[in-house]
């Protein structure tokens, strides 16, 4: 009786079991989601290679006693990655019909360089995409898709919010559906040598253009100083 109110009175925890994958990538490689869901985040920094990790959890706090099997039922959830020429092939498999995808929290984390494709068919959740310089073409069922594009690049944009909306720091025409529900933002740059294909059914599009610091004028001085 006395275990059985311990147990009780025990604060629960949140259940996580998480994994990190290291790829050489080759440069201007894609990344490729199949069967994604949760929140995926893609950052660009300055190394030849993809770094990934996963963080799988439970919704809601588990007591001691269950916490073995809520990171059974966790490791159920498999996100397995192939390296195939130019191309990581990320691709998430739940263990049945009944898990998926609400009975757990999901999140990817990739590292990859800037200049790295990707492809991904998002079910629910958010996609954040900071600094990549190449072509992206991501579609979600439901959450919100969120970009930092460098201020330089020049941009090809099919952005589409079905019921949402399309929020832009770009001067693309932004039109609304013939239903009034949706959003549509169009900047058919042929010029641009990078091209993004961005389609939400319901939920919204953010591109916000990342702006570099300006440089005190203290030190523009002095650089023109020197070139004297």
């Amino acid at each position: 009786m006395s275990a059985t109110l311990l147990a009780a009175a025990e604060p629960g925890q949140i259940v996580r079991v998480s994994q990190t994958q290291h790829f050489d990538f080759p440069s201007g490689g894609t990344i490729r989601l199949k069967n994604s869901t949760g929140v995926l985040t893609i950052e660009a920094w300055d190394r030849p290679e993809v770094e990934i990790t996963t963080i799988k959890s439970t919704k809601v706090e588990i007591a001691s006693t269950g916490r073995e099997g809520a990171a059974q039922k966790l490791g159920k959830v498999h996100v397995a990655c192939q390296l195939r020429g130019n191309e990581l092939m990320v691709t998430t498999a739940f263990p049945g019909p009944r898990d998926f995808p609400l009975r757990f929290d999901l999140e990817y984390h990739i590292k990859a360089p800037a200049n790295t494709r990707i492809v991904d068919n998002h079910h629910f959740g958010d996609v954040n995409i900071d600094g990549l310089v190449n072509d992206i073409d991501v579609s979600v069922g439901q959450g919100e898709i969120m970009l930092h594009l460098p201020q330089e690049g020049l941009y090809s944009i099919q952005a589409k919010s079905n019921f949402g909306s399309v929020n832009s720091d770009f001067s693309e025409l932004e039109k609304h559906s013939w239903w009034l529900l949706g959003h549509r933002s169009v900047n058919a740059n042929t010029g641009a040598a990078l091209h993004l294909n961005l389609k939400v059914e319901f939920g919204d599009i953010v591109l916000l253009r990342t702006r570099l610091p300006k440089a005190p004028d203290s030190l523009l001085s002095a650089r023109g100083a020197e070139g004297l």
